[in-house]
């Protein structure tokens, strides 16, 4: 019998996902680029922004990223 005791539950745990906004406001992007990893489609894509599978956002052209909001409870992201 073990005398080993287990750390964590069961000696397992996940990687860490590294969620959350890779570009911010402002800042140049190319295409291709991450701008968003995110879980759920909490921040919609805009113009010249496209969303993976996964719901992240990355960008389609060069340009500027730009924050908007879509009227109270909504948010997109552009590439301007």
């Amino acid at each position: 019998m073990g005398r080993k005791k287990s750390s964590g539950i069961n000696g397992r745990d996940s990687n860490p996902k590294y969620l959350g906004v890779k570009c911010y406001d402002g800042e140049t992007v190319k295409p291709g680029s991450i701008i968003i990893r995110q879980r759920g489609s909490t921040i919609k894509p805009g113009k010249n922004t496209g969303m993976g599978r996964d719901y992240t956002i990355f960008s389609l052209t060069r340009g500027k990223v730009k924050f908007e909001r879509l009227g109270r409870d909504r948010k997109q992201v552009t590439v301007v």
